[in-house]
């Protein structure tokens, strides 16, 4: 009877140190994956100018991204020639109702896109847009 028990209690152990090194190892795949993840996000990052989105399975990929960042590229803007006429100031102002639902639109839109490329659902965001773009229909009509 003391067999068994000890025989047993060798099994446990053994199964114990089993575990203890798989969990390492896991643990240890799990990083090296992580920072392959991340230089392979800041590469298109930098490449594309865009962050990269995770798979709709993941919720959220979060790092703290390198010192060395690239610029942005900025457009100069554009200098009408000399000679060229300018249109009256009264048609380049626009309406502040208007310029406030143009960024609302555009920031839902975004969102829109970012729910779309993750898998979430769009209909509330599909129908906001449809709500700004008729605000803005109906400002510009008056």
């Amino acid at each position: 009877m003391n067999n068994i028990i000890s025989e047993y209690q060798k099994w446990k152990q053994q199964g114990e140190d089993l575990r203890v090194q798989a969990k390492q190892a896991m643990e240890s795949r799990f990083r090296e994956l992580l920072v392959e993840a991340i230089q392979v996000a800041e590469e298109y990052r930098s490449d594309f100018g865009a962050p990269l989105k995770p798979p709709p399975g993941v919720t959220s990929f979060r790092y703290k991204s390198s010192a060395k960042l690239k610029p942005r590229k900025t457009q100069k803007p554009n200098v009408p020639a000399k000679g060229a006429s300018q249109p009256p100031a009264a048609l380049k102002k626009t309406n502040p109702k208007i310029a406030g639902l143009q960024k609302r639109l555009s920031a839902a839109q975004q969102k829109l896109e970012h729910a779309k490329a993750s898998g979430a659902p769009t209909k509330n965001l599909e129908d906001r847009v449809y709500e700004i773009e008729d605000a803005i229909r109906l400002s510009t009509q008056a």
